[in-house]
């Protein structure tokens, strides 16, 4: 069975169906030429043959799970795979090794590109004025020793580090560096995990344990077993379920008995592509500040458009909170709650 039917198949067993632009990516991932390692470098960027691809399209349209797919479907052990985040720290701490060598770039370049054949980033951005320098130039020395490359990002090449610091320079140097890859935009069709996450409430199941919880974000944020537990809201730490770049599970009792605020509320709908809370539970007034912190949370994101999914677990929203300090404020919470569960508003454009 070919590569692209295998990865068609992984998906399906998800619930996915590849509709025509994700089938186009696949198709294309396919034809990616991991065998052939070419060294003579005006051989190289002769002919036509792309040395990777850069996917960028919105948030939820597949580009990383499509691309773990692929890699699982390669079963090789010459593929390093990273976030951006990873990378670069990876990258700085090469550099350090090397520091006071004539271009440690190349050095760094030569231990990425070690028996490898493909090297993988996800979620590529740009932000750092020193980053930017680097990444571009240890692109350049990447691909000059034929090893394949994978981006991800949810920008086009040139919309990369808007407004930075020396930008055309980075500009100039990542522009020789896509034109030797196949730039493909991942564009329209449907957010597959808020499809997803709509589904579990057609399910009409309505209690989820934990373990269950997990296994759904697993198999829609792939993600490993060894995430973080604790989250830096403004130079303060709090506790969580689960932390990813994607994603912020956090427990409605444990969180917001915590004297959070305004500012970490617009903080982490700004980080995060999707909220979830579970643990909820029947609050009186001698609960109140736990509810008034709710509330606060809820309007900041609904105001910033956020996707969050509660687990209720059988608690109806109407009985949250039972006690009469906060009535007023609870009757508009209570509405925005069943707001941000309904279809419209999770599949609503929020760029």
């Amino acid at each position: 069975m070919s590569t692209t039917q295998n990865i068609i198949d992984a998906l399906k067993n998800q619930g996915i169906k590849a509709d025509s632009a994700q089938l186009e990516l696949i198709n294309r991932l396919s034809k990616i030429n991991l065998n052939k390692r070419l060294v003579d470098v005006i051989n190289k960027f002769s002919g036509n043959e792309n040395l990777g691809i850069y996917i960028w399209g919105d948030v939820g349209r597949g580009k990383t799970l499509i691309i773990n797919e692929y890699i699982k479907q390669l079963k090789q052990n010459s593929i390093k795979a990273f976030h951006y985040i990873d990378f670069m720290s990876f990258i700085h701490d090469e550099l350090n090794n090397y520091s006071g060598l004539s271009n440690p770039l190349k050095y760094v370049s030569k231990t990425l590109t070690k028996k490898c054949n493909l090297i993988f980033i996800d979620e590529f951005q740009v932000e750092d004025v020193a980053d930017a320098m680097i990444i571009a130039n240890l692109l350049k020395e990447i691909l000059n020793s034929g090893v394949k490359v994978i981006l991800t990002s949810n920008a086009h090449p040139n919309d990369l580090y808007k407004d930075g610091l020396q930008r055309q320079k980075f500009i100039k140097s990542m522009q020789e560096c896509v034109k030797k890859l196949d730039i493909f935009m991942l564009d329209g069709g449907i957010d597959y995990r808020t499809r997803n996450i709509i589904e579990l409430d057609k399910n009409k199941k309505n209690n989820y344990s934990d373990k269950e919880i997990t296994k759904f974000l697993k198999n829609n944020f792939a993600f490993s077993d060894d995430q973080k537990t604790e989250i830096q809201i403004n130079n303060r730490k709090f506790q969580c379920k689960i932390s990813t770049n994607n994603f912020l599970w956090i427990d409605f009792m444990s969180f917001f008995k915590e004297a959070t605020g305004t500012k970490d509320y617009k903080e982490i709908s700004i980080r995060y592509d999707w909220i979830f809370i579970s643990n909820f539970c029947e609050c009186d007034d001698d609960s109140a500040d736990i509810i008034r912190r709710f509330i606060s949370f809820v309007d900041i994101v609904y105001s910033s458009k956020s996707k969050v999914k509660f687990f209720f677990n059988g608690v109806h929203t109407n009985t949250i909170y039972k006690g009469t300090k906060l009535d007023f404020l609870w009757v508009r919470c209570v509405s925005r709650l069943s707001e941000m569960q309904m279809f419209e508003y999770l599949t609503k454009d929020n760029n």
